[in-house]
Order: C-alpha cells, then sequence, then structure tokens
C-alpha cells in the first residue's frame, strides 16, 4: 500500500498576462499642453506633442518590456454611437486645430513602426475599444492593465484587472475603486448618469450630486433598483432625500439615458487586434523616415529603435 498523500489540487485560477492598454488620447493631449513648442518637423509644423508621446511609448515600454499591447486612438470625435443618441455629447469641447490633428495621425503611423497594435475606429471611442479588447483579452487568458487616468474607465476593472495613472505613479484594482469615487467599479457608469460628467457634456440629474449619487448607489446598488424604488428614498437619512426623491421620478427616462452615454460598450470592432495583441517585429524603413521627418534627436531615436527591437546605426541613417 502506497504512502504517498494524494496530490492536493489548487482551486486557484492558472495566473494570466498582462495585455497593456494605453489611451492615446490622454497622453497625447497633455504632451500637447505640456511640451514647449520650439520642437517642428522637416515641413515647419509643431511636433511637440508626438516628441511628448514618442518619449512617453519608449519609457513604458522600457520599463514594462509588455509582450501584449494596444494603444487606443478616439476617431470618433463628432461620429460616435453616442452623438445620435444625444447630440449635446461632448458638444462643450472645441475641436482640435490642425497642428495637433496632423500630430495624432504621427502618433499613430509611431506606434505602428514599433510594432504596436493601433486601436481606432469611426463609431466608438477609445474607451469602447479598450473595454472591447480588455473582453477579448480575457478570452486569450490576458488581465488587463489599463494605462489612463480616466474614471470612466474603472468600470471595466475585474479581479487581477489594473488601471494605472502612469503620470501619477498610481496603480489600482477593482478593489481599489470605492477609496477613490465612492462607488464600486461596476457602479462607475450609474454613479456618472445620476450626478453627470462635465467633461463629457452630460449634465445627470439636476439636485443630484456626487455625494447623494454615492449614497444612494451604496443604499440601493443600481440605478435600475434605485428607480424602481424611488418611493423609499424619502425615508433614507440624508437631507434632502425627499426632494432626490422627486428629481429621480422627474428624470428617470434622462438617467437612463444618460446611462448609455456613460456605459463603456464592450463588443466593438478590433480591426488590428482581431488576431489578438502580441507585439509585432518594428519596422526598421517605416521608423527611420519618421524619425527624420519629425526631426527626432539621437537619444529619442535610440531609445525608440530600442522599444521597436531594432539596432539604431546613425550612419545607415545619413
Amino acid at each position: 500500500m502506497s504512502l504517498t498523500p494524494p496530490a492536493v489540487q489548487s482551486s486557484a485560477p492558472p495566473p494570466t498576462a498582462p495585455l497593456y492598454l494605453v489611451d492615446a488620447s490622454l497622453y497625447v493631449f497633455r504632451a500637447w499642453h505640456s511640451m514647449p513648442d520650439e520642437f517642428h518637423d522637416a515641413e515647419g509644423w509643431p511636433t511637440n506633442a508626438v516628441q511628448g508621446f514618442a518619449r512617453f511609448l519608449a519609457e513604458l515600454i522600457e520599463r514594462e518590456r509588455p509582450r501584449h499591447i494596444a494603444i487606443a486612438f478616439d476617431e470618433a470625435l463628432d461620429s460616435c454611437f453616442r452623438n445620435r443618441l444625444y447630440p449635446a455629447y461632448k458638444a462643450n469641447r472645441p475641436p482640435a486645430p490642425d497642428a495637433l490633428r496632423r500630430q495624432f495621425a504621427h502618433c499613430k503611423a509611431l506606434c505602428r513602426a514599433l510594432g504596436l497594435v493601433v486601436l481606432a475606429d469611426t463609431e466608438y471611442e477609445a474607451d469602447d475599444l479598450i473595454g472591447s479588447a480588455l473582453q477579448a483579452g480575457r478570452r486569450r487568458a490576458h488581465h488587463g492593465v489599463i494605462v489612463s487616468a480616466d474614471k470612466d474607465l474603472s468600470q471595466l476593472l475585474q479581479g487581477a484587472d489594473e488601471q494605472w495613472d502612469y503620470a501619477r505613479g498610481q496603480r489600482w484594482t477593482a478593489a481599489g475603486v470605492r477609496a477613490r469615487h465612492g462607488v464600486e467599479a461596476h457602479q462607475i457608469a450609474d454613479y456618472l448618469a445620476l450626478c453627470g460628467d462635465a467633461i463629457d457634456n452630460i449634465p445627470g440629474v439636476p439636485g443630484i450630486g456626487c455625494k447623494t449619487a454615492a449614497s444612494l448607489l451604496h443604499h440601493f446598488g443600481t440605478l435600475d433598483a434605485l428607480l424602481a424604488r424611488s418611493d423609499e428614498i424619502g425615508f433614507l437619512r440624508f437631507r434632502g432625500a425627499a426632494q432626490a426623491a422627486a428629481k429621480l421620478r422627474q428624470h428617470a427616462d434622462a438617467a437612463q439615458l444618460y446611462r448609455q452615454l456613460t456605459t463603456i460598450a464592450c463588443d466593438a470592432p478590433l480591426g488590428e487586434g482581431a488576431d489578438g495583441f502580441a507585439r509585432r517585429d518594428g519596422d526598421a524603413q517605416a521608423l527611420s523616415a519618421l524619425c527624420t521627418a519629425l526631426r527626432f534627436g539621437p537619444l529619442t531615436r535610440r531609445r525608440l529603435y530600442a522599444a521597436a527591437g531594432l539596432t539604431w546605426a546613425p550612419v545607415a541613417e545619413a
């Protein structure tokens, strides 16, 4: 008789590999506003945004060595499905100047030259592309590392997923969302529907502020339950409960519309990412042409070539 004890089978799920999902627009805009305007391309156009974005990408790749990564861009500036639902959606934002739009095109070209998957669509925003990529990644045994400070994206977090505010060096999982925003990760869309989101021009329910929205969701759980049981709100112990109940009954349809706007779609077409998000080989010819046209300095060129898995040869470029 064998005295060897039976092997203990662990019920823990197998570890997943990180899939980095970068909210490109945030970092392009940040570079546009923070980098000096002394950088210009061979035709005299400004390149401060693409200069800053290139340095960000190089640093991210040097630091994390990601094997799976996708960069999501916003191309649905006024053609997103949300604009059809609510024409005032993001109508408070001025159009990007030509000098910046030109640099966005350079940033996408740079990502492709580095061998990174680019996500962009005229119907869906970058948030939707990130959500859809995360869903696809989970089916391939990935967990997400969402590189963005945007609070909307916290609604996507589950399990081992992380959100990373790169500039502040802060990372959090779904378990950390409540400490940051007062509600759970899965309540973010309902929360923004109630209290509004000025950045996206979503007004929310009149008279319902952030604290009231968080209190209501803490008690009722979801917007649907809140609206279905609105007669109970007046009995809750917070100032203005009766008025809040009346406002919610009056604006129930608007609240449900706003939730359609604040909920990230996870069924967007993934284009280049349809077959996965593994890094590809860098394109030496395309990268050389971009570095020359954008007049990148030798340090930036060397870092970009290294990020693409290539060796920079200044003599060969000359």
